[in-house]
């Protein structure tokens, strides 16, 4: 089995490299793939050294899965070309995520709509989303949801190395500032271009650009989450966060039941939940580098058949990597 990787040289594709080592996947062969700019790089990957290739000019065939991070723009003209090469391709960017004629995967949630992919691609959910699905499928099976409200708290690397970049510029600028003095005045110094306010000391309530009034960070929250847990009608309300984390989004979740569920009941339908680990207090810290989405801080009104819990998970990893080796994994 020959295995593409696209974007191998970024954030998420090295990930994905090092995650397809980890877990033994039965990959005969590794071809890594990158912009013009990546190709004649020297990567290593099973004790050897692998050349990027350039995605804009090469030969696709051959590759059974091609495992996709390098954008919306580029995928929507790459992508197919893979699919006819031959490949299954599953595709980290938003680029295919709503087309009716690809399915957008959890393989904890909804493993089977992979098996149908008239175009032979299959989408990664938003890392953000990714996060929350786990627990809010849980809850769906345990008793229905009638409504989702939430609030995300997304890391800087979500926008990619220049998120992290920033924070950690604006962090040296600001240098021995008194923090019970500060105002903000010392981060001003520091590049602000990423992030609409500077992120250091900071939480920004506007995370990717805005749409309309939303932002389309919650777009994607709003119309993946129905997609994924095939609730086409589901009321779902989303205000997303950046903060001056550098790894690990968090989701602050209240939920509309169909049925009440005591606080003991909904915490252990969240515990059991594939691809959830029980945490007395989730923090994207703690999640960092590891595979579980941590969940946590849960609490039921049964009068009003609400329930509230926290979420943290690795964006680069569950959020995105992971995910698509899961994919992956489930095909073969």
């Amino acid at each position: 089995m020959q295995v593409g990787v696209f974007g191998a040289t970024g954030q998420v594709g090295s990930v994905m490299l090092a995650l397809l080592q980890e877990r033994r996947f039965p990959a005969t062969s590794v071809r890594l793939f990158g912009t013009q700019r990546s190709a004649g790089r020297l990567m290593r990957w099973a004790d050897r050294d692998v050349v990027v290739e350039s995605a804009a000019d090469a030969d696709f065939s051959g590759i059974d899965i091609a495992l996709c991070s390098m954008g919306a723009t580029a995928s929507r003209s790459l992508a197919p070309a893979i699919a006819a090469a031959g490949a299954v391709v599953i595709d980290n960017s938003s680029a295919w995520r709503m087309d009716p004629e690809v399915p957008l995967v959890v393989p904890e949630v909804n493993r089977k709509d992979a098996s149908h992919r008239p175009k032979g691609i299959i989408a990664n959910p938003n890392c953000t989303t990714m996060i929350a699905m786990p627990s809010l499928a849980a809850l769906r099976d345990a008793v229905g949801l009638e409504a989702v409200l939430a609030t995300t708290f997304q890391a800087v690397s979500g926008a990619g190395r220049a998120g992290v970049a920033e924070l950690a510029n604006q962090v040296a600028s600001a240098g021995d500032a008194t923090p019970l003095a500060f105002d903000g005045s010392a981060v001003g110094v520091g590049p602000v271009d990423k992030f609409p306010a500077p992120i250091a000391y900071n939480v920004v309530p506007m995370a990717g650009a805005l749409v309309d009034d939303e932002t389309e960070e919650e777009h994607k929250f709003r119309n993946e989450s129905r997609k994924i847990l095939g609730l086409d009608s589901l009321a779902v309300h989303c205000t997303c966060v950046r903060v001056p984390v550098y790894t690990g989004h968090s989701v602050s979740v209240t939920v509309k039941l169909s049925s009440a569920m005591s606080t003991p009941e909904a915490s252990k339908a969240l515990a059991s939940a594939p691809g959830n680990e029980f945490s007395d207090l989730p923090t994207p810290l703690l999640a960092a580098g590891r595979d579980p989405c941590f969940v946590g801080r849960v609490r039921t009104d049964e009068a009003s058949r609400l329930a509230s819990f926290f979420v943290s998970g690795d964006n680069l990893r569950k959020g995105a990597a992971l995910n698509a080796i899961q994919i992956a994994e489930a095909l073969v």
